[in-house]
């Protein structure tokens, strides 16, 4: 086990809560060389894509499937990330969907209440508890650059139908607002290095930015081989993790050499999956 992995207490928070904050997980030159590359690499912004909001206003999204051995395969494939997905999901697990988030100053969308697991049912996953995503702090994340929000304890509710809500797919309104008074809504104000692992059934949103910082963050997703996926689709069934040392992070950044080499090319809208 990894000494920068989630310690037993911060596993117990995560159960109960459906998300825990690792602060200072990754170090300031990791960032910044993550950063780096996710600012220079051409194939990263030509395979970005929007997402808008309700008003119009835009989040810049990449999306891939398969972790490579860039510096973005290796924060996916690090012990310290492994190893706390595997003591969160109970066995082994590999790697699902990544993306990188870009919330512009004034300009970057909101994301609507939904679940991970709302999109992941009809993906043909059986078990929520064998999935989870964690978000890693790229740029300071506070509410007035549109942070992430947790709806404690919202796991405990199970999944919940999702419904086409304008160009976004949303957690039932009216299911959210009676969780809304009996649970509470935390920011997940967050330095950079910071990281938070949450719940495939955990609420979450952000609003969007109308501050003059912009707030980019970096997410992997993970399944349990033992929740292989029942149908195929467009992300991957089991395929085999190679997990390497933490400081592999910091050798690939410093060798340079680009992002992904192959992302998913549009926008994904589970209820045309639902249809099937």
């Amino acid at each position: 086990m990894s000494p920068l992995a989630l310690t037993p207490q911060q596993i117990a928070d995560y159960r109960r809560d459906g998300f825990v904050i690792a602060r200072g997980m990754f170090s300031e030159e990791e960032v910044g060389l993550l950063l780096r590359t996710a600012e220079t690499d051409d194939a990263m912004q030509k395979a970005a894509y929007d997402r808008s909001d309700g008003t119009g206003s835009k989040t810049r999204m990449t999306v891939w499937s398969h972790p490579g051995d860039d510096v973005f395969g290796m924060f996916s494939r690090c012990e310290r990330i492994v190893d706390s997905m595997e003591a969160l999901v109970g066995g082994e697990v590999y790697h699902y969907n990544s993306k990188l988030n870009a919330k512009e100053p004034y300009e970057g969308g909101a994301w609507e209440w939904h679940q991970d697991y709302g999109y992941w049912y009809h993906n043909g996953c059986l078990f929520p508890d064998m999935m989870a995503t964690c978000l890693l702090a790229l740029d300071p994340c506070t509410p007035e650059n549109g942070c992430l929000q947790i709806l404690k304890g919202s796991h405990r509710a199970g999944r919940i139908d999702h419904l086409q809500s304008g160009k976004q797919v949303s957690a039932d309104p009216a299911r959210v607002a009676h969780l809304e008074r009996h649970l509470e809504t935390v920011p997940c104000v967050m330095a950079p290095g910071d990281v938070v692992f949450f719940h495939s059934n955990t609420l979450h949103t952000s609003a969007r930015n109308d501050s003059p910082r912009r707030r980019w963050v970096l997410i992997s997703c993970y399944n349990a081989r033992a929740n292989d996926p029942v149908i195929e689709h467009h992300h991957p069934q089991y395929t085999p993790l190679s997990k390497v040392s933490d400081g592999a992070v910091l050798e690939a950044g410093r060798r340079g050499g680009g992002g992904p080499k192959a992302f998913l090319d549009k926008p994904y809208n589970p209820l045309d999956y639902a249809a099937r």
